[in-house]
């Protein structure tokens, strides 16, 4: 396997390397599902590393080089199982006069060309003065707006595209008491609370009912932001200033509602280890790959902390 480092646990194994070359060494139809953000295509670079695919040329070497990382990973996911790739519109500039790329538009054209079929789009909101004040986007400014609102533009939602694999699946994801926990940041009302956990008829169980409304909505407008594993010491001096990693409230989600207890949870752009970490929480097993050592390193930190903030999850 073409590694620069390993760990290997019962319960994950993260490598430091290429995830194109990685999987190909992996155990075909073996993953039960893959949750991860790819390197947005021309807006950041991430590293000088050849094989960094934020390092191709342009938009359509980095489509080219993609389609090697889409084939890998289904490859590896056993028929019928889901795909969850995070994304957003690319800006071509911040000069109130630029335009977007359709780039979720783009990567779902790809897979389903890869023999992938597309099944749900998820936008997670974000608030436009947060985006503003994070990224300066001119567009965004109120004093665009009094100049010329021409050039005025919106605080683009995170977009969460769901792909399945062709086939029948043979292993249903089971939730016999629905679902047990609510990942983000409203509040359940006060008088379903009695039914968490509710062992009877799951049409009674208004518990999991009111945490399906809001997972089941396409614009997830209740996910915490900020809830992220810890990424500042993972930045090297000439990195990018995005380090934001996906949030938990997202991983969490798609692990619920697309793998059961003890299957396998690949990600093939580990970053800083969030989706490991939310696999491990939840009584799944892991496999992650990173291409940048300082990643790497504070992805194995902080898988580390699973063991204090999930009360040691057992795998089944």
């Amino acid at each position: 396997m073409a590694v620069e480092e390993q760990k290997i646990t019962d319960k994950y194994s993260v490598y430091l390397g290429d995830c194109v070359e990685v999987m190909k060494d992996l155990p075909k139809e073996s993953i039960h599902l893959s949750i991860y953000s790819p390197p947005f295509g021309g807006l950041y670079q991430y590293s000088s590393d050849a094989r960094d695919l934020s390092n191709s040329l342009d938009y359509k070497e980095f489509f080219e080089h993609y389609a090697y990382v889409i084939q890998g990973i289904y490859d590896l996911t056993l028929p019928g199982r889901m795909s969850a790739v995070h994304c957003m519109d690319i800006p071509t500039g911040n000069t109130g006069l630029d335009h977007l790329k359709d780039f979720p538009g783009d990567i779902i054209r790809l897979h389903e060309k890869m023999g992938w079929k597309y099944v749900a789009r998820y936008h997670v909101w974000k608030e436009p003065l947060m985006v503003r004040n994070r990224t300066m986007t001119k567009s965004l400014h109120h004093k665009s707006l009094c100049l010329d609102s021409t050039r005025c533009s919106i605080a683009n939602a995170d977009y969460l595209l769901i792909f399945r694999r062709n086939g029948d699946n043979k292993i249903p994801v089971i939730h016999p008491t629905g679902l047990m926990d609510y990942a983000g940041e409203r509040r359940p009302p006060a008088d379903v609370m009695h039914n968490r956990g509710y062992t009877g008829n799951q049409i009674e169980n208004t518990y999991s009912h009111w945490i399906w409304r809001q997972y089941a909505s396409a614009f997830w407008d209740d996910i915490r932001i900020y809830r992220v594993l810890p990424y500042k010491n993972s930045k090297e001096e000439d990195d990018e200033k995005h380090v934001h990693p996906l949030q938990l409230d997202v991983i969490d989600r798609c692990i619920v509602l697309w793998s059961n207890p003890g299957e396998v949870v690949l990600t093939p752009f580990m970053g800083i280890g969030s989706e490991v970490y939310s696999a491990l929480c939840a009584g799944r097993k892991a496999i992650g790959i990173e291409l940048k050592q300082t990643y790497y390193r504070q992805a194995l930190k902080n898988i580390e902390m699973v063991k204090v903030t999930s009360l040691d999850v057992p795998m089944l």
